[in-house]
């Protein structure tokens, strides 16, 4: 059966058992710019050549973030004002509010993170090595983002495994297999103020005015510290809003995509055992095999736009008011940008990947951060393994937003 626009399916399902790459070629080669009636709100213009992607995520003034970033759904202004956090922001106001954030991911303080990341991911596959046969996910690709997180947030490395759980809730918050709600349901409905339509969030918020009551009283060199102490020159402090969005943004995308990032590494390895000889006889591959890893995986699938104004896009005409989602996915898979895209090649440079975006205000906070974990954790994993395969197939998560795994079985024996 040939595949036709008519056929293409873009809601969570579609997502269910692996990425629809067939329907990211089609809609590249026939309609890059195209119209997708959603059927759980307005339909939305759907952008999936590299170089447009990039256009709009640079060009704020025309395709603003301000009335959501990562929701499909159309938000009303309750919504939006119980829900926005910096990603739903447009400079200047972004700008104020990564600002604070900022010094602790530039590339001198991540590069100052690199013997605690080793020290942190030897003590991870220390304890999980050892067992032969376990969850990937479980033990080892979850652990190092959530223990460097707590470490810059400065939250008890204690309290990771509630971290870890109330993230997973959130991202997969419509995925019935764990938990989660479907968008189209009276349940659903009833949380529409909450980020990710999902009452974790509330466990989330408890618990970081919990830490921030503490940091207020005694201040550290820590994240949250610098969050509820931060005051700028009009004496304007972040209020309860701003700081439980920011808190809730940092544990998921600090968590969250560095994890898959790992995951689908890992799962890449294993399909392509080629490849893992090719960069275990020559490790200094790993230059560029994070980038690549990083392309292949695609933690986040889409991020959303709102055009300003009537605008174009490739000679097609978008209205003002119009959802414009740029599908990070697709352009990373673009064959006018990636020769062979859909070959997994750690050599591969350039690498101009859009898994942090690419330019423009909302390139990804914690870049320099996720890159240096995936160098380091494969850096130390591969010389420890003899050999690595599955015991079962890699269940995902049932979403479009992320390209989540949620388990991958595997039996390993050391080197």
């Amino acid at each position: 059966m040939t595949l036709t626009l008519a056929d293409v399916k873009l809601d969570n399902d579609a997502f269910a058992e692996r990425v629809p790459h067939e329907t990211f070629t089609l809609m590249r080669h026939e309609a890059p710019v195209h119209w997708y009636d959603w059927e759980w709100g307005n339909g939305f213009w759907c952008i999936t050549r590299w170089d447009d992607i990039v256009a709009v995520l640079k060009d704020w003034r025309t395709f603003s973030s301000e009335t959501g970033a990562t929701a499909l759904e159309d938000l009303d202004p309750d919504q939006l004002e119980a829900r926005q956090s910096m990603l739903d922001t447009d400079p200047p106001e972004h700008t104020r509010l990564r600002a604070i954030v900022n010094k602790g991911f530039t590339p001198r303080a991540v590069a100052a993170y690199e013997d605690l990341l080793r020290d942190l991911t030897r003590v991870i596959l220390d304890r999980a090595l050892p067992k032969g046969e376990f969850d990937f996910i479980e033990e080892i690709a979850k652990m190092l983002p959530i223990r460097v997180l707590c470490e810059i947030l400065g939250v008890p490395q204690e309290d990771n495994g509630s971290l870890i759980e109330w993230g997973d809730k959130m991202i997969a918050n419509t995925d019935p297999d764990m938990g989660g709600l479907h968008p189209g349901s009276p349940e659903s409905a009833e949380y529409r103020l909450l980020p990710f339509r999902s009452p974790t969030a509330l466990e989330l918020f408890e618990y970081g005015h919990r830490i921030a009551a503490e940091r207020r009283k005694h201040p550290k060199d820590d994240l949250v510290s610098k969050l509820v102490t931060w005051e700028d020159e009009d004496g304007r402090r972040l209020t309860e809003r701003e700081f439980d969005t920011m808190f809730l943004l940092l544990v998921v995308a600090g968590n969250e995509t560095t994890r898959q990032a790992i995951a689908h590494g890992m799962l890449a390895l294993m399909e392509q055992p080629e490849q893992m000889e090719r960069l275990r006889a020559d490790p200094s591959l790993m230059r560029t095999a994070a980038d690549e890893i990083l392309r292949w995986s695609s933690p986040v699938i889409h991020f959303r736009r709102t055009a300003t104004v009537d605008t174009e896009v490739r000679g097609v005409s978008i209205g003002a008011g119009d959802k414009v989602v740029v599908w990070l996915m697709s352009g990373n898979y673009d064959e006018l940008q990636f020769a062979d895209p859909h070959r997994f090649d750690l050599a591969r440079r350039p690498n101009p990947h859009v898994a942090f975006g690419r330019g423009g205000p909302h390139f990804c906070l914690g870049a320099h951060l996720a890159k240096l974990e995936v160098n380091v954790m494969f850096e130390e994993l591969l010389p420890r393994l003899g050999s690595i395969e599955l015991t079962g197939p890699a269940l995902r998560i049932q979403s479009n937003f992320t390209n989540a795994l949620r388990t991958m079985p595997v039996r390993i024996a050391t080197a």
